[in-house]
C-alpha cells in the first residue's frame, strides 16, 4: 500500500501536480511517467499496442507532461550553472556570512536550528555534488539535514573550501600543521568548537571528515548490503545515549451518561540506546602516500567498506555490551516473541503463515522481513504439486524479496537452516522495524599515524619504524530494540 502511495504521488496527471517540486522529486516523476507511456505504447513482450481512445487521449497529456518536466529540469539545471559562478564580491559576501566575526564558529552557534537547516540545504543545493553523491546519497543527505540539526550544522563547519583542504592536509601529512593559511587554520579552529559543543570528548584530536564523503552520513541501504539503513529508525544525538518513550497504547471505552471517567493512562516505557565507538585503522607505505594523488579518497572507500559490514554484523548479533545490540539478540531473548516451527529441524509450509499470524495486526502494515539466504531458500522450495500456495519464486530469481505483500531483506549473520538445533535459535523474523533504534553521535573521524613501529624481534629488543603510517578513523554509534512486541521470530524450538 506505501508503495503504491509512493508510485501515485509520482505520477502526474495535470501540470498542477509538477508545482512545488524538488529537482529529485521531478526527476522521478520523469521515470515513472515515462514507464508509464511505454507501457501504452507497447506490450512487455516489445510489441506496439493499439490504443483506443481513452488511452490515447492519456498519452499525448503524458507527453506533453514529460516534456513540461524535461524543460523545468533543463532551466533548473541553467539557472544553478550561473549561479555556481562566484564573482569575487560574491565570494566575498559568502565568507562574510559564513564566518561573521572573528570567531568562525561563533555563527554557528547563534544559528537557531531553521536557520542552521535552510543554510545546510543552500550548500547541498549550491555545491556541485554531482560528482562526490549519487542521487539516494543525495537523498539521504536532504533527510539528515530536515531531521538533524547536529548533521545540518557539521556540514556548515567542514563543507568549505578551506576545511577541505586543510582536512587533506591533516590526515595526509604529518606536518600538514605548518601548511595551514589563515582560512584553513580558522577552519579547523571553527570545527574544534563544534566538536566542543556536544558530549564528543572522547573524538578529542581527531579530524572530522567532511559530510559529503563521509561515510557513516552517507551510506544508503540502496548502495550497500545494508538493510537496517533502509527499514530501521535513524536518530542522532549529542550525548552518549537516546532515550525514548514507548507505550502500548490508550484503552478506551464507552460509559454510562454522567458517570465517573475510567482512567485510561497509558503505561510509558523509557527505551534508551547506548552509543558505542566502532573503530577501523588502515596501514600503508610512505611510498603509497607519496606516489598515489588519490589516496585519501580511495582510503576514505576502504573504510566505508570495513565500516559497512560491521554495523550489519552488529545490527543483526551484537551483543549491546560495549558494541549496539543486535535485533537478534534482542528479540530471541523475549520468550513471547518467539514462535516454534511446526517441524524441529526444518522450515514447512505452515511456517510462514504461523509467524505472521503472531505478530499483533498493528505491526503488520509496516512490516518487513529478515532472514539469511539459507532461510530464504528454504521457504522458495516449500511450494510442491501438493503444496501451490506455498510458491514464492522460481529458480532464476536470485532472492524471494516479498513475502504476505511485505519486503524481504537478508542479513547474512541471521542463522542457516542448515543451523537449527533444539535452542531458541532463531531463523527469521519479521516486524516493524521502527522499532528498532539506530542512534548516532556526529559523524566520523580520522587520525593520521605518523609512524608505525614494530619489535624486529618479537618480544625483544626496541621498536623500530617500518616505514609505513596509519589511518585511524572512528565514529560513535548504537543501536537496541525500544518495543519487542513488534516483532516475531521463527525458531526451532520456543
Amino acid at each position: 500500500m506505501a508503495a503504491e502511495l509512493h508510485e501515485e504521488r509520482l505520477l502526474p496527471s495535470s501540470e498542477d501536480d509538477l508545482r512545488g517540486r524538488t529537482p529529485e522529486e521531478l526527476r522521478q516523476m520523469f521515470e515513472v511517467l515515462t514507464a508509464h507511456l511505454r507501457s501504452l505504447h507497447q506490450t512487455d513482450e516489445g510489441e506496439l499496442r493499439d490504443l483506443d481512445d481513452a488511452e490515447q487521449a492519456a498519452f499525448d497529456v503524458g507527453m506533453d507532461l514529460r516534456e513540461k518536466i524535461e524543460t523545468r529540469l533543463e532551466n533548473h539545471k541553467r539557472v544553478a550553472d550561473v549561479f555556481r559562478r562566484r564573482p569575487e564580491a560574491v565570494q566575498q559576501v559568502y565568507a562574510n556570512l559564513k564566518h561573521g566575526l572573528d570567531d568562525p564558529a561563533a555563527d554557528i552557534r547563534r544559528l537557531t536550528n531553521p536557520e542552521a537547516r535552510d543554510r545546510a540545504l543552500r550548500v547541498l543545493e549550491g555545491r556541485d555534488v554531482s560528482q562526490s553523491l549519487t542521487a539516494p546519497q543525495q537523498d539521504q543527505v536532504e533527510r539528515f539535514i530536515r531531521t538533524d540539526t547536529i548533521t545540518a550544522r557539521r556540514i556548515l563547519v567542514t563543507e568549505n573550501d578551506a576545511y577541505r583542504s586543510a582536512w587533506m592536509k591533516m590526515v595526509t601529512d604529518p606536518h600538514g600543521h605548518a601548511y595551514l593559511n589563515e582560512d584553513e587554520r580558522r577552519a579547523l579552529q571553527a570545527w574544534n568548537e563544534f566538536r566542543a559543543m556536544g558530549d564528543w570528548s572522547t573524538s578529542a584530536g581527531g579530524f572530522g571528515i567532511p559530510v559529503f564523503i563521509d561515510p557513516s552520513i552517507i551510506l544508503t541501504a540502496q548502495e550497500s548490503a545494508n538493510p537496517f539503513l533502509s527499514i530501521a529508525k535513524q536518530v542522532t544525538v549529542n550525548t552518549n545515549q537516546w532515550k525514548g518513550v514507548s507505550s502500548a497504547g490508550v484503552t478506551w471505552a464507552f460509559q454510562t451518561e454522567g458517570t465517573a471517567a475510567s482512567d485510561a493512562s497509558p503505561t510509558l516505557a523509557q527505551p534508551s540506546v547506548l552509543v558505542h565507538m566502532a573503530r577501523g585503522f588502515i596501514p600503508y607505505s610512505i611510498e603509497v602516500g607519496m606516489d598515489y594523488p588519490s589516496f585519501a579518497s580511495e582510503m576514505q572507500t576502504l573504510l566505508a567498506q570495513g565500516y559497512n559490514e560491521l554495523l550489519v554484523q552488529k545490527f543483526t548479533v551484537g551483543s549491546g555490551t560495549g558494541e549496539p545490540k543486535g535485533i537478534l539478540t534482542a528479540i530471541s531473548a523475549t520468550a513471547g516473541d518467539r514462535v516454534k516451527v511446526t517441524t524441529g529441524g526444518s522450515i514447512g509450509a505452515p511456517d510462514p503463515y504461523l509467524v505472521w499470524k503472531a505478530l499483533p495486526q498493528k505491526y503488520r502494515q509496516n512490516a518487513s522481513w529478515l532472514m539469511s539466504v539459507g532461510v530464504n531458500n528454504a521457504i522458495r522450495q516449500i511450494g510442491a504439486a501438493n503444496v501451490f500456495h506455498g510458491y514464492t519464486v522460481n529458480l532464476p530469481v536470485g532472492w524471494m524479496d516479498q513475502l504476505f505483500n511485505s519486503p524481504v531483506y537478508e542479513s547474512p549473520y541471521m542463522p542457516d537452516t542448515t543451523t537449527f538445533t533444539t535452542t531458541a535459535e532463531g531463523q527469521g523474523m519479521v516486524g516493524d522495524f521502527s522499532n528498532f533504534v539506530i542512534a548516532r553521535n556526529g559523524g566520523m573521524s580520522v587520525e593520521l599515524i605518523p609512524q608505525l613501529v614494530s619489535q624486529v624481534t618479537a618480544g625483544t629488543g626496541p621498536a623500530v619504524p617500518t616505514g609505513q603510517r596509519g589511518w585511524f578513523a572512528y565514529a560513535r554509534i548504537g543501536s537496541d530494540c525500544s518495543n519487542t512486541s513488534g516483532f516475531r521470530l521463527l525458531v526451532a524450538n520456543s
